[in-house]
């Protein structure tokens, strides 16, 4: 029941990581000694203070919702609604189903609602760890993911099929791990634990920067070295940034296995796709079955800008206004809080608005303070299916690892 989710999410105060486990698991993960000593110093609050509780309906409501966006992809005609606004990189399908895909959810009064899609959503790896580090807390054992090895087990299996969806047998001989000057992302020490994760799977990897690729003899080349799959954590989308030219040549000769990938954003990430996705008269013109429409009504309702711009402005208190291929909270702006400059430049194009789903809120003690933190409960999957739930707690507007008791939290059932 939600009752009870929401009572130990207000009242339980327990301190439930098991850091030296956390410690062992993480050091292990990154070949470092005192991994987690020195992630206290660079990134003092990317784990909180607390775990979070979810219902099981809630729980079984956002695996629906999943379903639901996976089944409204598949089906031909959303398929190329969505696909006719998508950049021409993305048109063609060359196989991948993308890897680690992201579905983040607030959860309201009135159950669990989507807010975005992401697809090459950040943190899985370490909220494996985190996950499998934590104490029982008032009765409740786990949190929602996989053990260990079955995680690192699942997430070798994904590679290989992602492959094979490309290339149809083998594997790939080697795998890069690719984002812009990897060294100073935020969750590099994420890429190091990915590192590992898949070199004990079998699989020879390295971390890459995206923009010293190059793309010669029909081969995309790092360091000297063949690369036959990269694990894209890029934010250029659509790869339209020039440093990275060579890995979008590679991309689209189909000489590189790409995942995530510019056609994997197209159709799940765009938040154009959520203003399709929340019409549910348009989505029964297209034809799509009742059941997986009214599993969609669990998102909020999401409109174009430029498609009813001044009847938005009036309305303006209502919705957030996201950027088509935002991600992070980077260039959002809460309406209410809306400058007449900010205006001008959504209403040129290139945003939705999105009505506004309050965060649920966590209650974690500091110190001898109590502060309630925001939840965001992100749901990673592989093709539909769930690898795992973790949540995020923080204060502000956007989740920012700069919170005080907030970061990654584990999810556990109540």
């Amino acid at each position: 029941m939600r009752t009870l989710s929401n009572r130990l999410n207000r009242d339980c105060h327990c301190v439930t990581i098991d850091r030296p486990l956390l410690a062992a698991t993480l050091e292990r993960g990154m070949g470092e000694g005192d991994i987690v000593g020195a992630l206290e110093t660079t990134h003092p609050h990317l784990f909180a203070a607390a775990p979070v509780f979810a219902s099981r309906g809630d729980a079984d409501a956002m695996l629906e919702v999943v379903g639901a966006i996976e089944d409204a992809v598949r089906y031909a005609p959303v398929r190329d609604a969505i696909l006719a606004h998508a950049p021409a990189i993305a048109q063609r399908d060359h196989g991948p189903a993308g890897a680690f895909m992201g579905y983040d959810f607030h959860l309201s009064a009135d159950g669990p609602k989507l807010i975005e899609v992401n697809t090459n959503a950040g943190g899985a790896f370490l909220n494996a760890h985190l996950a499998n580090a934590q104490r029982a807390c008032c009765g409740f054992a786990g949190a929602l993911a996989l053990s260990p090895r079955m995680f690192d087990a699942s997430v070798a299996a994904m590679f290989a099929n992602e492959w094979k969806r490309q290339r149809s047998s083998g594997r790939p001989a080697l795998i890069a791990i690719a984002d812009d000057a990897p060294e100073r992302q935020f969750l590099y020490p994420e890429f190091l634990v990915a590192q590992r994760v898949l070199r004990d799977e079998g699989f020879d990897t390295i971390i890459a920067d995206a923009a010293a690729f190059s793309f010669e003899h029909d081969a995309l080349h790092y360091e000297g070295r063949a690369v036959d799959l990269v694990y894209n954590r890029l934010v250029d989308f659509a790869l339209e940034e020039g440093a990275h030219r060579p890995l979008r040549d590679a991309y689209e000769a189909g000489a590189v296995v790409l995942t995530p990938n510019p056609h994997n954003h197209a159709l799940f990430a765009d938040k154009r796709n959520l203003a399709l996705l929340s019409d549910s008269e348009r989505l029964a013109q297209l034809g799509l079955p009742s059941r997986t429409i009214r599993a969609l009504r669990r998102l909020p309702q999401t409109r174009v800008v430029a498609a009813g711009a001044d009847a938005l402005w009036a309305e303006r208190k209502r919705y957030f206004f996201k950027p088509f291929a935002g991600y992070g909270g980077k260039a959002v702006y809460r309406g209410d809080k809306l400058t007449l400059s900010a205006w001008a430049r959504i209403r040129e194009g290139g945003y939705v608005a999105q009505e506004i789903v309050p965060p649920s809120g966590r209650n974690v003690r500091v110190g001898e303070e109590d502060r309630v933190c925001k939840v965001d409960v992100r749901v990673y999957t592989y093709e539909g299916r769930p690898l795992l739930m973790a949540a995020r707690l923080y204060q502000g507007q956007t989740t920012n690892f700069r919170t005080e008791g907030g970061g990654f939290a584990p999810v556990l059932i109540a």
